[in-house]
């Protein structure tokens, strides 16, 4: 810009310092305000909030507070406060993060439902849920709303501690503002339903997200599993996919996989393998995970023909293991070193597995 005779402006270096903040690299954001203070253009409340956030962001607290305190010719707003709160809030120093909002107040800038949010998470996250609900009562008082941060905060705060009928609670009350569950609304309660072992209602949640057209992730399902082998009951989960027939709703391969990988975690693979036959009768072909896991799941059982069946399978369908499968692998099952080094030698000798991989496996043994 300048090699053309194009100066940049205060805006042009606020956007740099920014995007240096946003990506963590904070030594770059300092140099190019040192160069913007050289060319004759002084920070503005946009830069110092970059700056604080960026440390914030790092966890340094201490220098985001040094800096606070040495800002010039810039009065902080709300995005000062509201990001030093929220810093200190993810540093569990909730003292300070207390002052703050009393200084911010001190000063007319009163929180809004950010700031609100920060400290009702640090509570909840700490279990002192009288305290955010007085915090709640105190946004009502203020006619702050709450939004689905807000709501979903609390719920998984109830949830946590198995007190489900106030979760739900929490949840209507949000159907009543206005406000709709999302992903992280379901999967709080799918997950709180499941560990205090109220499996039906546990799928009556699931059966309401998937109305809402959110999918499911494998941690979903897999609270599912659990939740039914607790209790004893895994042909619960035929029929859960029996319910899912007859709401109408689609059974496809990552439904399939999401449970058969659970139940053979779980070392249950004749479930496991009862699931796979269902799939197939449907006309539904596993993949690569599917295939895999019955694989190993086989093999940790002592049987190691089953396990070559379901790799000889994998070749005929020429169905490669790829590097995150690999990885995957080898993160869930690391206590297993000595099952692991003999299934991974069955695979490579079918050819399962890429060069890239082998690669990979060859560089781990040297550094390890």
């Amino acid at each position: 810009m300048e090699f053309k005779g194009i100066f940049p402006d205060i805006f042009s270096y606020n956007t740099l310092i920014s995007l240096y903040c946003k990506k963590g690299m904070h030594y770059e954001a300092l140099s190019v305000q040192d160069r913007m203070e050289r060319s004759g253009i002084f920070p503005d409340i946009v830069t110092y909030n970059s700056l604080i956030y960026g440390y914030c962001r790092e966890g340094r607290m201490r220098e985001a507070s040094r800096l606070f305190k040495e800002i010039k010719g810039a009065t902080p707003n709300h995005v000062t406060y509201t990001t030093l709160i929220d810093g200190y809030c993810r540093l569990n120093d909730l003292d300070e993060t207390l002052r703050l909002r009393e200084e911010m107040e001190a000063k007319g800038l009163y929180p809004g439902v950010v700031t609100y949010n920060s400290i009702l998470r640090k509570l909840c996250e700490e279990g002192r849920i009288k305290d955010a609900n007085k915090l709640l009562n105190e946004m009502s008082e203020k006619k702050i709303e709450p939004d689905n941060i807000t709501c979903n905060t609390l719920i998984n705060a109830y949830c946590k501690i198995g007190d489900m009928r106030s979760a739900l609670k929490v949840r209507n009350k949000m159907l009543e503002a206005g406000l709709k569950p999302d992903q992280f609304t379901y999967k709080a309660l799918i997950h709180g339903f499941c560990k205090a072992k109220e499996m039906e209602n546990a799928e009556e949640m699931l059966f309401h997200m998937l109305h809402a057209e959110f999918s499911p992730s494998y941690c979903t399902y897999s609270w599912l599993v659990d939740g039914y082998c607790n209790k004893g009951n895994e042909e619960a989960v035929i029929k859960l996919l029996n319910e899912f027939a007859r709401r109408g709703l689609c059974i496809d391969i990552s439904v399939y996989r999401a449970l058969i990988r659970r139940f053979c975690k779980k070392e249950k693979v004749d479930c496991a393998q009862h699931l796979f036959s269902l799939m197939l009768e449907k006309g539904i072909l596993g993949d690569s995970v599917v295939y895999t896991s019955l694989a190993y799941a086989y093999l940790k059982a002592g049987n190691p023909n089953a396990a070559s069946d379901m790799l000889d399978e994998m070749y005929k369908r020429r169905l490669m293991i790829t590097l995150k499968i690999y990885r995957s692998f080898n993160a869930s099952y690391a206590g297993d070193k000595s099952i692991l080094g003999i299934f991974w030698d069955l695979v490579v000798e079918r050819g399962l597995i890429s060069k890239t991989i082998l690669k990979y496996i060859d560089q781990l043994k040297v550094n390890s």
